[in-house]
C-alpha cells in the first residue's frame, strides 16, 4: 500500500523508496557546485555583500531541497523543493533590481512591486498553484507552466540588458538560455518515458544549476554592490 502523502511525478521513480530516483537526486549536486563557485568568486572579489551571501546559501538549499523531494517523494519534501526555488527568484530578482538601480530604495520598491504584479497576473494565467499536488491530474507539460514567470522575468532581464548594454547581459542571455533548453528537458520527462527508462529531470537539475552559477556570476562580478573592487 502506497504512503498517503507518496508523490510520484518523474519517469525515473517506479516505486516508493528512497534511492528510487538515483539520477534526479544526485543531480542536485550541480545546485552545490554552483553556489561554492559563486562563494569563491565573491572572497576572489572581497568585500562580501550580505545580499551575495544569502542568494548563495540559497541556491545550496535549492539543491537540498530538492534532493529530498527526489528521496523522499512526499509533500513535505516538496515544500522543501518548492521554497528555496521561489525565494531565490524572488531575492535575486529585488537585489538585481537594488544593484541596477544604483541602490536607490525607493526606486527598488517601485520596480519591485511592478514586478510582482506581473508575476501575479502570470500565474494567474498559467498555473493554479505553485506547487504540484497529488490533485493536480495528468499535465500534458508536466507542470513546467508555473515556472512560466520565471521565463518571462529571464527574457525581459535580457532584453533590457542588451538595450542598456549591460556589462552582465552575456551572462544573463546564457542564463535565459540554459533556463529555457533545462524547461524543456523538464517538459518531456514523462512523454519520454518509455523510450528514455530513467527519464530527462536530471538534465533540468543540472542545467538549472549552470543557470543559477551564471546568474550568480553576473551578480557578483558584472553587478558588484557599492564600494566593491
Amino acid at each position: 500500500m502506497l504512503p498517503a502523502d507518496y508523490i510520484d511525478l518523474y519517469c525515473e521513480r517506479t516505486a516508493p523508496g528512497f534511492w528510487n530516483e538515483p539520477l534526479n537526486a544526485l543531480s542536485n549536486l550541480s545546485f552545490i557546485v554552483a553556489a561554492l563557485v559563486a562563494l569563491y568568486l565573491v572572497r576572489r572579489r572581497g568585500n562580501a555583500d550580505l545580499a551575495e551571501l544569502v542568494l548563495i546559501t540559497l541556491a545550496a538549499a535549492i539543491g537540498v531541497g530538492s534532493f529530498l523531494f527526489h528521496t523522499f517523494a512526499n509533500t513535505w519534501s516538496e515544500l522543501a523543493d518548492v521554497i528555496p526555488i521561489w525565494s531565490f527568484v524572488a531575492f535575486y530578482i529585488i537585489t538585481v533590481i537594488y544593484r541596477t538601480t544604483g541602490e536607490n530604495l525607493l526606486r527598488t520598491l517601485r520596480a519591485s512591486a511592478i514586478a510582482v504584479g506581473i508575476t501575479a497576473i502570470i500565474f494567474w494565467f498559467s498555473s493554479s498553484a505553485v506547487v504540484t499536488g497529488l490533485e493536480a491530474g495528468p499535465d500534458p507539460l508536466n507542470g513546467s507552466m508555473q515556472y512560466l514567470p520565471a521565463v518571462v522575468a529571464l527574457l525581459v532581464a535580457t532584453v533590457l540588458m542588451h538595450l542598456r548594454k549591460h556589462p552582465a547581459r552575456t551572462y544573463i542571455t546564457f542564463a535565459a538560455a540554459t533556463f529555457v533548453i533545462s524547461l524543456a528537458f523538464r517538459t518531456i520527462d514523462i512523454a519520454l518515458c518509455f523510450s528514455i527508462s530513467f527519464g530527462t529531470h536530471f538534465m533540468w537539475h543540472l542545467l538549472n544549476g549552470l543557470m543559477i552559477g551564471l546568474l550568480l556570476a553576473a551578480l557578483v562580478l558584472k553587478m558588484k554592490p557599492k564600494g566593491a573592487s
